[in-house]
């Protein structure tokens, strides 16, 4: 599963906006407040009353998500002495704010992400004389750097902090299996697994007397032990006990019109189980987890960014078969996700349970990240690019080089329309083949 999204609709927004106009209503007036909050009130009323209030949740830790990648620009930049006139959850039309110092805090009407307003963050932004020693564009290239990458830098911060909860909270996973639940077969009174009296929480931790060394350790002694007793290490409520039991061949069970294809079987469903970590342990697991999240998105957004991963997707759109076997193998092809589709995986993940959501933000914080670093304007990784390409141009001794952006625009356009297409292509595969929570047990 790779995620392509904008945090605020097809990719994350720019570290600056261009001005607006003056707020008519005056800073800080009571009237904006009273009908900001009774805005939210409705519409929290309108989404509980549709029954949609996981998907409200869910978009409010999005919105905060968002908000904390913008407090990564604005807190480097007001560290690095520059001139920050706003910082706004939102769009469009101002609904209320207030000013502390040379900076205006505020909410606008739209809630479809936020922006941090620093003074000249392009050579084209006119700016008056006695701020320009305070722009962007005249900082040096470290103090720059840092601050075009800073909301990139704190979504891996949260993905990080919510790895060490999951860690720390759900454990590890270790080598045994715990037993999920214990299947009930069509006209078999008792499955081998429940004739033996193992039970749903059951811990398997060993097999004919042997630690598993893997998960699978299990299902290969029972795979080729048909007919044969296999006795299973067993811990419960903190007591461990050894079971005996027969496995049978799951070739002759049929359950829903269709023959089981393993060939030893106990009528058991099993997961990987976990264990509690030490410190140091849990730390590193935590940001091992990380690095598979990074390298696995990465692997996904360069495939979907490849010419045969453009027209995997394209074929997706136009191809409804390709789009089913895309859904019922994931990883099988570049599949992208817009907001669509993460909206209702946040909603599956809830249902899920606490963990299965913290991965899922785990994963979108992940990408939020990666896609803003891509080296192209208005992304931040674009705004990293000319820094660099600025420094490389700067020789020893001479006034310092200034990039005409201008030149990139047309890039930028080729760009912004190629992740046009990827978005809105991932808008109706999940409208018409959506995804379903790839992090249940």
């Amino acid at each position: 599963m790779t995620l392509i999204a904008k945090e605020s609709g097809a990719a994350p927004p720019p570290a600056a906006e261009p001005p607006d106009a003056a707020n008519p209503m005056g800073t800080g007036s009571l009237g904006p407040v009273v009908r900001l909050l009774a805005g939210l009130v409705i519409i929290s009323a309108l989404f509980l009353e549709a029954g949609l209030g996981d998907l409200l949740l869910f978009i409010a830790i999005l919105v905060v998500i968002v908000m904390l990648h913008e407090l990564g620009h604005f807190a480097t930049a007001k560290w690095s002495g520059m001139k920050v006139t706003e910082y706004f959850v939102g769009f469009g039309p101002r609904l209320w704010s207030v000013r502390h110092g040379e900076t205006e805090y505020g909410v606008k009407a739209i809630p479809a992400g936020g922006y941090v307003r620093i003074t000249g963050f392009t050579v084209l932004e006119d700016v008056a004389a006695e701020d320009e020693h305070r722009t962007y564009r005249q900082q040096p290239f470290w103090k720059r750097i840092i601050v075009a990458s800073a909301g990139s830098a704190m979504h891996f911060i949260i993905a990080l902090a919510l790895a060490l909860i999951v860690v720390f909270a759900f454990g590890v996973p270790s080598r045994n299996v715990s037993v999920a639940s214990v299947e009930k077969w069509p006209g078999v009174a008792q499955t081998p697994a429940a004739r033996a009296g193992i039970k749903a929480g059951d811990t398997i931790v060993s097999v004919n007397g042997k630690t598993l060394s893997s998960p699978t350790s299990l299902s290969d002694v029972v795979g080729r032990s048909i007919g044969h007793a296999v006795t299973v290490g067993v811990e419960r409520d903190g007591h461990r006990r050894v079971i005996s039991v027969i496995p049978v061949d799951g070739r002759g069970v049929k359950i829903n019109g269709q023959f089981l294809k393993h060939k030893g079987y106990l009528g058991v469903v099993i997961q990987q189980a976990t264990a509690t970590p030490s410190p140091v342990h849990g730390i590193g697991y935590s940001f091992t987890l990380i690095g598979q999240v990074t390298k696995e998105q990465v692997t996904g957004v360069a495939q979907i960014f490849s010419p045969s991963g453009l027209s995997s997707v394209l074929h997706q759109v136009t191809n409804a078969q390709a789009a089913k076997a895309a859904v019922a193998h994931p990883g099988s092809a570049p599949r992208p996700v817009s907001l669509v589709g993460i909206a209702s995986l946040g909603v599956q993940a809830q249902q899920g349970g606490l963990r299965d959501l913290l991965l899922l933000l785990i994963y979108i914080n992940v990408v939020f990240g990666l896609i803003n670093m891509l080296p192209m304007l208005p992304l931040d990784g674009g705004h990293v690019a000319v820094a660099a390409y600025e420094w490389i141009r700067t020789k020893k001794g001479e006034a310092y080089y200034k990039a005409d952006i201008t030149k990139m625009f047309p890039v930028v356009a080729v760009f912004l329309a190629l992740l046009a297409v990827i978005v809105l292509s991932g808008v109706f595969l999940d409208l018409t083949h959506p995804l379903s929570n790839p992090f249940q047990h």
